[in-house]
């Protein structure tokens, strides 16, 4: 029984990085459908609502799991630790971030919907690896491919939460419409917060050094940088002063 899990563990695993490369090559042909490219036409959830419930699974299924089962690999520090940088992320997502959004456009409610089993999906995989399967040893905490990768998947944090920042605060009170972002790395990238998202998630994979974490990391970089793409354009065609130097979503490269 548990070799059959770990199998499918696997399993989704390598589906869920082509699944990233599928979405990747259909956002070049379609739009994302959300935020200021949503529909009117379509089926809306307010956003913080749409947020907060969307998140949830990748927080709530992870600590639903290891109360009601045993977790024999939670008993080594670098799976604690693991999970608990998955879980830092998702309370901030999911807890903190929907009530700081101020006043964003409602979700198309298939965007929600879809996010949502992503979630529940991917929360699945992650806790139930970390916590069941995987296996290190407690010098792993001091291996360089687990220290890099915690120092990037905390700077990534960081410069997500920063640039989201950045973002909520670049209209004034009672202003609409939309205005280019300055500051941190909006200096040299149009989408510095998913720049920020896809180094956290990356430091991630390279500190669990897990076929899991790397299709997560995998997944996470066709999404964003397809949405990147996207915004890179449109701001160019919306403000005929947009800073010319700046680049999608890796400084000073692409």
């Amino acid at each position: 029984m548990e070799q059959a899990e770990e199998r499918l563990l696997d399993t989704l695993a390598y589906l869920q990085g082509f699944l990233g490369c599928v979405v990747l090559v259909l956002l070049q042909v379609l739009s994302s459908g959300y935020g200021r490219y949503s529909s009117s036409s379509r089926l809306h959830v307010p956003a913080r609502a749409a947020w907060a419930v969307q998140e949830l699974p990748a927080l709530a299924l992870p600590l639903y799991q290891c109360a009601l089962a045993p977790a024999p690999r939670l008993q080594s520090w670098p799976n604690c630790i693991l999970l608990a940088m998955y879980l830092v992320h998702y309370v901030q997502r999911t807890l903190i971030y929907p009530f700081l959004i101020r006043g964003g456009k409602p979700m198309p409610l298939y965007s929600s919907v879809l996010a949502f089993m992503f979630c529940t999906y991917n929360g699945y995989l992650q806790s139930r690896y970390l916590s069941q399967y995987a296996v290190y040893t407690d010098a792993w905490v001091t291996d360089p491919r687990f220290l890099v990768g915690f120092v990037l998947w905390l700077m990534g944090m960081l410069i997500n939460i920063h640039s989201d920042h950045i973002l909520r605060n670049l209209r004034k009170p009672g202003e609409t419409g939309y205005r280019i972002p300055t500051g941190g790395l909006f200096e040299y990238v149009s989408a510095a917060n998913y720049f920020g998202e896809i180094i956290e998630w990356c430091g991630y994979a390279l500190a669990s050094w897990s076929i899991q974490g790397g299709a997560f990391a995998l997944c996470t970089f066709c999404f964003l940088l397809g949405r990147a793409k996207e915004h890179h354009t449109w701001y160019h065609k919306r403000f005929e002063d947009y800073p010319k130097f700046r680049k999608i979503i890796i400084p000073f490269l692409f």
